[in-house]
């Protein structure tokens, strides 16, 4: 039997597959029932715009990915834009996705490109999907025009799970990592964890790693260990 500090433990690289981010791999639930309506619905949004809010893991970029494929949309980080290139990133009667537009915040050429973006958005009537990790009054933007027009924007806020949703998101992380549990772990896991899906990513990989390092098979008590060592952290 190997431990944490058997030298026969195994060179681990993170090598799971990318994850699958269709919208026949998204788990409706009703934490997200209002995000995936409203998702379908983009013609209807007030100003063609709308911002998608929730936690780190709630499913934010997998429903922008959704919305990217079905819309013919282009996706760009916040914290990324630039004014000088806002011009060329606003196609005529297009649509966009702006990611992490929280990130912005504090960055002085990020949040007057943000704005600039915003105001050719509605000129050229490209519809606008926009995530963030919190609401607009929780961003720190320093640009006041710029905080206006977000507060503006149509929200939708991501819920948090249930532990039905929960239970399944483990078994979407495990599988993309090929990943075979033994019998009541996942179960075991729901019961004793936050309701957080960001957790869930992090304790899925660090289940991973263990398992691949240490040669054993993903156990009860392997998948409990990697979990009290996240909560501890």
């Amino acid at each position: 039997m190997t431990d944490a500090a058997s030298p026969h433990r195994q060179l681990v690289f993170d090598l799971a597959l990318p994850p699958a981010l269709g919208r026949d791999d998204f788990l409706p639930a009703p934490a997200n029932a209002d995000a995936l309506a409203m998702l379908g619905q983009s013609d209807r949004w007030p100003q063609g715009r709308l911002l998608l809010i929730g936690p780190e893991g709630a499913g934010k970029s997998h429903l922008a990915a959704i919305w990217t494929h079905e819309a013919g949309a282009a996706t760009h980080q916040a914290s990324s834009l630039r004014v000088a290139g806002v011009d060329a990133l606003v196609p005529e009667g297009g649509a966009l996705v702006i990611e992490d537009a929280d990130c912005a915040a504090g960055i002085p050429e990020a949040e007057a490109a943000l704005f600039h973006l915003a105001n050719l958005a509605a000129v050229r009537g490209v519809r606008l999907l926009l995530t963030a990790r919190a609401s607009v009054r929780d961003w720190g933007l320093v640009l006041p025009d710029l905080r206006s027009r977000m507060e503006a924007v149509t929200t939708v806020t991501l819920g948090r799970p249930d532990e039905a949703l929960l239970e399944a998101v483990l078994v979407k992380l495990f599988a993309d990592r090929q990943l075979a549990p033994a019998p009541g772990v996942i179960a075991g896991l729901v019961r004793r964890m936050d309701r957080d899906l960001g957790l869930a990513r992090r304790l899925a990989a660090a289940i991973d790693a263990e398992a691949l390092a240490s040669g054993r098979a993903v156990t009860r008590p392997l998948a409990q260990a990697a979990l009290a060592r996240l909560s501890a952290e």
